[in-house]
């Protein structure tokens, strides 16, 4: 088995001139924005009627944003440590993969050192953190859930892949999923000060979104993660099992929506309003398996999952107005 420092030296010549500002919003992911889609969901579902919005709301929602994108940049840039350190990136990255760019991952690249890496990580979780105090402080409502859920947010997200590394423990599908539903409950019961049953129906399909562009992620990385025992899925089932619990995934998000509109969580017509993204979900998984084109599938994902937060702001603003 190649070392991680095997892999890192072979990966790359050496640095390609580039500002530090460029390589930390690289480090940042700042392009990869489908989680921050939550808060645009959350305001859809509060926005109307215009007479009763209350003014905090806006004020709550984008102080929010910027601490949940501070916050999703440390949560990346650990585990880019992390791919660093193990040769996980050097793998998945290297010369040999074309269909990955090597500058977006700053550390293999060489535009930026590990040690640059943690301080700029733990920089932006104490900036979000504090971001997230003053939405709370800013807020209209602050029910007890609510706190406790962005407590734990906050705790667990720079762990993904670094700390107690939970993607490296068999979480990794689990806590990309219920990352998204944290990220539309918490600012959700902030701004409402209450819980409802239709944001817990689009907040699980929310989460889907970047489970099932991750996912594809993981089956074109089986090796890289294999060599360094980062436990997914697609490491640990055969082919054709991955292959079915990537279907079984895209078949629950579409339940999420149906099973919505048939216990009431959800109006009836809501399941409707979700069929183009569930057209282009069939899509995605006919190119990545059955296809072979796991990268493009992968690429659909982050279309799909955008056009689902889309959509579910359409049903906000149907349901408001009716």
């Amino acid at each position: 088995m190649t070392s991680g420092t095997e892999a890192r030296r072979g990966a790359v010549k050496g640095p390609r001139p580039e500002s530090k500002l460029r390589s930390y919003t690289r480090l940042a992911k700042l392009d990869v924005y489908d989680y921050y889609l939550s808060i645009l969901v959350v305001l859809s579902a509060v926005l109307l009627p215009l007479a009763a919005f209350d003014s905090r709301v806006l004020p709550t929602l984008v102080v929010f944003l910027a601490g949940e994108i501070l916050v999703t940049a440390a949560m990346v840039a650990l585990d880019d440590v992390t791919g660093y350190h193990d040769g996980s990136d050097a793998a998945n990255y290297g010369p040999d993969t074309p269909t990955r760019r090597l500058l977006r991952k700053p550390l293999i690249a060489g535009t930026l050192t590990p040690a640059e890496a943690l301080r700029f990580a733990w920089l932006a979780v104490a900036a979000g953190g504090a971001l997230w105090v003053l939405a709370v402080l800013l807020s209209p409502n602050r029910p007890l859930w609510t706190l406790v859920l962005i407590v734990v947010t906050f705790v667990l997200m720079p762990q993904y892949s670094y700390g107690i590394k939970l993607s490296y423990r068999g979480f990794q599908e689990l806590f990309l999923v219920a990352l998204g539903v944290a990220l539309v409950l918490a600012p959700y019961g902030l701004v409402a000060g209450q819980f409802s049953g239709f944001v817990l129906v689009q907040a699980l399909i929310f989460g889907m979104g970047p489970l099932l562009f991750g996912v594809y992620s993981n089956t074109n990385d089986i090796a890289g993660d294999r060599a360094v025992g980062r436990p997914t899925v697609a490491v640990l089932a055969s082919p054709k099992g991955n292959a079915r619990f990537v279907f079984a995934l895209s078949v629950a998000e579409f339940a999420f929506g149906a099973l919505g509109s048939l216990t009431g969580l959800a109006p009836w017509w809501f399941v409707l309003v979700m069929l183009p993204a569930t057209a282009m979900r069939a899509m995605q998984y006919r190119m990545g398996f059955p296809g072979g084109d796991i990268m493009s599938a992968r690429k659909l994902g982050f279309r799909v999952h955008r056009l689902n937060a889309a959509l579910l702001i359409v049903a906000n603003l149907i349901q408001a107005g009716a």
